[in-house]
């Protein structure tokens, strides 16, 4: 029995699902990608741990995804194992203002869920079509508010031992964290404090934010979000657009018209068009206003 067959065995006997073959372009908010050569759909956080201590185990590659809001996949697919966090979904209310999410649980969701608790702050992470577990990887934020206004502690596993991480341990940053600088710790779980507030005001500020992305950002094709990060001093996005490039593309993919800080899927993109459109972009803008942009969007090969 070759590794590979022992380890799909290994997870057949405790249970947890997978798909072989699985394919990328529907793991990723950006409809881009090959196939995966598995992908793991744990249940629980034992199950997490399990599926990548025999990840490592047999020496395969191996990546945990979220939502994929924020991952560009190679049109050759990842010769891996993609464990997926979405079946890691809860939402529990600790009393005091504190919720206690799993690593897969939706931005979306836990703000509709601290809603209907008259629980305010979390508004901001609404319209954000990530995880609890890349919010945390990447410090995500939006309107002025962080993950890191809210985090009380995670709970996370480090290919050791699952441990409690505290606020001062996480050290957040601009779409940073240390779950962004050491990729051997993953983010099981995580408490954050909320305030109390006016439901309904809560509801309508959600609706607010709603309606302002639609009329600003290009939601209704597929894409990573901000596709760079913001260069100190100066919105990527601006940049962009003032070097004429809104509308620019490489076969599907293309600068959008509604926001030059998104590369959108207009159709038939292929991570290879992202990339070499982003190429264009950063050579553009660096020669105009020489900064060097980087990429937000994280590239899986």
């Amino acid at each position: 029995m070759s590794d590979f067959k022992a380890f799909l065995s290994e997870l057949d006997n405790r249970g947890i699902k997978y798909v072989r073959e699985y394919e990328l372009c529907g793991a990723s908010t950006f409809k881009i990608g090959g196939k995966a050569t598995v992908a793991v759909i744990p249940e629980n956080c034992d199950d997490l741990v399990f599926a990548i201590d025999k990840g490592y185990e047999y020496k395969k590659k191996l990546h945990v995804l979220g939502r994929g809001s924020n991952t560009l996949f190679s049109d050759d697919g990842y010769d891996g194992i993609l464990i997926l966090t979405k079946g890691l979904c809860s939402i529990a209310d600790k009393g005091e203002g504190i919720l206690e999410c799993s690593a897969g649980a939706s931005l979306g969701a836990v703000s509709a869920f601290a809603a209907d608790r008259s629980l305010s702050g979390f508004e901001f992470a609404s319209g954000i079509p990530g995880s609890i577990g890349g919010a945390m990887f990447m410090n995500a934020g939006a309107y002025g508010s962080a993950m890191s206004d809210f985090v009380i502690d995670s709970l996370a596993y480090d290919l050791e031992k699952k441990k409690t991480v505290t606020i001062r341990e996480h050290e957040f940053g601009y779409r940073k964290s240390i779950y962004s600088r050491d990729r051997r710790l993953i983010c099981l779980s995580v408490r954050i404090k909320l305030h109390e507030g006016n439901c309904e005001e809560i509801k309508e500020k959600i609706r607010a934010l709603a309606a302002e992305r639609r009329s600003k950002q290009p939601i209704e094709y597929p894409s990573g979000g901000s596709y760079f990060k913001r260069p100190e001093g100066y919105f990527a996005g601006k940049l962009i657009e003032d070097c004429g490039l809104k509308g620019l593309s490489v076969g599907g993919a293309e600068v959008s018209e509604k926001h030059a800080g998104f590369i959108i899927n207009k159709g038939g993109a292929t991570s290879c068009d992202v990339l070499k459109l982003e190429e264009k972009i950063r050579k553009a803008v660096y020669e105009r206003f020489h900064v060097l942009l980087e990429r937000e969007v994280e590239y899986v090969d």
